[in-house]
This record gives structure tokens, sequence and C-alpha cells, in this order.
């Protein structure tokens, strides 16, 4: 009777089971279903969409509350080190990517034999200008850019926020400091609530994952991917060499490799599953916490990095548009070359992190380099396996940028609360070694 009483529930025990492996359950069971059931599976897309939409709820709570208690709890002198640090980052190896996305797909020649379809079909939205997504970062209504899901003005105005609270917190004013440290409770208390909805929203995840993938194997089914083969093997080619490049920074920087993909695996697969790097940011924050990662760096880096940081749409834009000219039958020069990869970088900065943001910035790459249209709509076909493995590089890239950035600045790592305990990693590397350090301006988040 007492073994009756004792053993979990049901539920209990799926709360339990690792959420890496009920991710994983529902990739499979979801490609499993979308190719043995084929077409009709397609209806299983509502039940992804849903998942969708409440991470992409998530993403503009999240983005204020964090960032304006990350750059609160930091002096603005070293939030200056930290900006710095991972804009040159972000934007290293965002050309670094594109540029081995075109050199990979020079040496295999994806696309060549192929003929360009006679419809290009519907086109993707086109790119906003440089000059346009840098002014649009100074909202004119900071609650207008909240309503739009404008992330880069909604970050700005959050920054400026949290600036501002930093200042009150350090003010010599007594009645002003106190106010500082009263809006900071508040600012603290938001951030709670949206790791509640987190983990919430984390225990749908699995369903959402197997129709997501369900749908997307319907549509597209082996068949589709054979004429694309070559295209396909050079992006998920060049996010491996990425992931290489992220693995020898963080041994470069002393980071235990084993404890960081620990942490990184449960957004790594939300990225490959969902296609948003926006959309992955609540696991990604929840990734960084378990890293031991400050909140004065995660808060800042990984907002901005879901932003502007696309390694791994970097390298299918590069791809694809030598895709997109051999299918023309067009040879690039090296001018159009360095346009690419210029463009690339700079594209980045005014796509979102959602589905499909890669099409927006590989039609400017083709437009800029002078090639035709109309192969774009050949690439457009199996959109969404490519989306997969670049969106996951991207954060990838967001996490590895987040971790060694927080080594470099003092006290910005400590042992991690237990959000999700770490492994026990005996000679991990420095993660291992690093003494316990209470994160800047007091704060620490609560067990979640």
């Amino acid at each position: 009777m007492a073994d009756r009483v004792s053993r979990p529930s049901l539920w209990r025990r799926y709360l339990d089971f690792p959420l890496i492996w009920k991710l994983a359950v529902g990739l499979v069971a979801g490609a499993a279903v979308g190719l043995i059931v084929g077409e009709p599976a397609a209806a299983l897309q509502p039940l992804g969409d849903v998942f969708l939409r409440l991470l992409q709820m998530l993403v503009m709570p999240l983005v204020l509350v964090t960032l304006i208690a990350g750059v609160s709890a930091i002096t603005p002198a070293r939030l200056g080190g930290i900006g710095l640090k991972v804009l040159v980052f972000y934007l290293v190896t965002s050309a670094l990517a594109i540029t081995v996305g075109l050199v990979l797909a020079l040496a295999v020649s994806p696309g060549a034999g192929l003929a360009a379809p006679g419809q290009s079909g519907e086109e993707p939205e086109p790119a906003p200008p440089v000059g346009e997504t840098l002014l649009g970062i100074i909202p004119e209504n900071p609650f207008a850019a909240l309503a739009e899901g404008n992330v880069l003005a909604v970050m700005f105005a959050a920054i400026a926020a949290g600036i501002a609270l930093a200042f009150m917190r350090s003010s010599s004013d007594e009645r002003i400091r106190g106010l500082g440290e009263l809006l900071r409770r508040g600012v603290d208390a938001g951030v709670e609530l949206v790791f509640l909805i987190v983990r919430g929203v984390l225990q749908y995840a699995p369903i959402g994952v197997f129709a997501l993938i369900a749908a997307v194997m319907a549509e597209t089914g082996v068949e589709a991917l054979l004429p694309l083969a070559k295209l396909t093997g050079v992006v998920y080619g060049g996010v491996a060499v990425q992931i290489g490049v992220y693995v020898g920074l963080l041994a470069l920087f002393r980071v235990g490799l084993r404890r960081f993909f620990g942490a990184a695996r449960d957004p790594m697969v939300m990225a490959f599953a969902t296609r948003s790097s926006s959309g992955t940011l609540p696991v990604s924050t929840r990734a960084a916490r378990r890293m031991g990662v400050d909140e004065g760096v995660y808060s800042f880096t990984l907002p901005l990095g879901a932003t502007v940081n696309m390694d791994g749409t970097a390298i299918y834009v590069g791809a694809a548009t030598v895709f997109v000219a051999n299918v023309a039958g067009v040879e690039l020069t090296l001018a159009q070359l360095l346009m690419v990869v210029l463009v690339g970088v700079l594209a980045s900065i005014g796509t979102a992190g959602v589905p499909g943001a890669g099409l927006i910035m590989l039609s400017l790459a083709v437009s800029q380099a002078g090639l035709p249209f109309a192969p774009v709509a050949l690439v457009a076909g199996i959109d969404a396996i490519l989306d997969m493995v670049r969106t996951m590089c991207n954060v990838t890239g967001d996490l590895s940028a987040t971790r060694i950035i927080a080594g470099t600045e003092r006290g910005m790592v400590h042992e991690p609360d237990e959000d999700g305990p770490a492994e026990s990693e005996p000679g991990a590397g420095a993660d291992s070694a690093e003494p316990p350090a209470a994160p800047a301006g007091g704060h620490r988040q609560q067990p979640s």
C-alpha cells in the first residue's frame, strides 16, 4: 500500500523526464509520422503553431524585463565593455560564417545542371535598407514598438531604462536611491514571473515539436530533397564547420565543453525544431543560467544575438547565392562575392530571428549581386529543412558568445543556480575551477 501511495503519478513522471529526451522523441516521432502518413499529417500544423505562438508571446516580455534587470545590475562602464565585445564577436563570426558558406558552395557547385523554374511564385519580403534599419532602432513610441514586436527598438528602450535605473540605484540622493531599489524589485518580480511561464510552456514543447516536424516532412518528403542534395549538404557541412569554430573558441578561453554543451543541447534541439532564434530565447536564457552566466551578461547578449547574430543564416545565404548563380548560369566575380559577404553581415541586423527570415537575407544578397531572382523559388522549396540547422547554429553562436564574454568579465560567471543542475564534471576545464561569485548588483535568480 505504501508503495502505491509513494509511486509518482504519470504527470509527475512526465515532468521529471529530461526535456532533451522529450524533444528527441517528438522529433523522431514527428519525422516518422510525416513520412509514413504523408500529406494528411500536415493537419497537425495547428498544434505546432500553438507552440510557436506561445514562444513568441514570451519574446517581448522576456527581452524587456531581462534587459532592464541585466543592465541595471552592472555599472555603465562594464556595460560598455560587454557591449563592445559582443558586437565585435557577432560581426566577426557572421563574416566568417558567410565566407565558409561561399567557399564550400564554390567547391561543391550546388545547383549546377538544374533549370530555373518558369515562375518564381511569391517573392520573399525584401529586407529593409540598412539606413532605415539603423534609424528604426530608436523608437518614436516605445509602446508601439512593443506592440509591433520591433525587437531592436524594444531593446534600445529597455537598455535606456536599465541605464537610468542603474544611475538611480547608485544616486547619492537617498529618495532616488530608494525609488530605484523599489523599481528594481518590481523588475526582478517580472523576471521571475516570465520564467515561471517559460517552465509551463516547455512542458508543451514535445507536442509542438512533434507537430512541426510532421508537417514539414509531410509537405517536403524525401523526394523533394534529392534535386537539392548538394545545397543541403553544403549548408549542413558549413554549420558543422562553424560549430567547430565555436568549440575552438570555447577551448581557447578555457570553457568546459561538457558543461557548455550539457546546458546548450536543449536550446540547440529547440532551435532545430522551431526554426526560430527569437522563439528559442526563453530556452537559451535558461541554458545560460545553467552555465552559471550572470544575468548582467546573458540578458544583454542573448536578446541581441537573437536579432543580429545570424551565423547559420549567413552560411545559408552564401551557399544559396552560389546555388542561384549556378542555376542561372552566372559566374560570380570577386566583387560580387565581397558584396555578398558585406550585404549578408549587414542584413543580419535587420532580419528577425523567426522562421523563414533567411529568405529575406537571401533575396537581398541575390539582388545586390545582380543575379536573377527566379531560382530563389527552388531554394524556398526546401527552406524549412535548411532553416532548422541554420537556426541551431545561430543559437549555438549566441550561447558561445555569452559564455566566452562572461568569462572575460570579473564576477560574471558563478556556480549556477538549480535551474536544471549542471552535471558534475571533474576536470572539465575552467568551469569546474571557477569559484562562486555573486552577480553584480547583488541580484541572483531564484531556482527555477
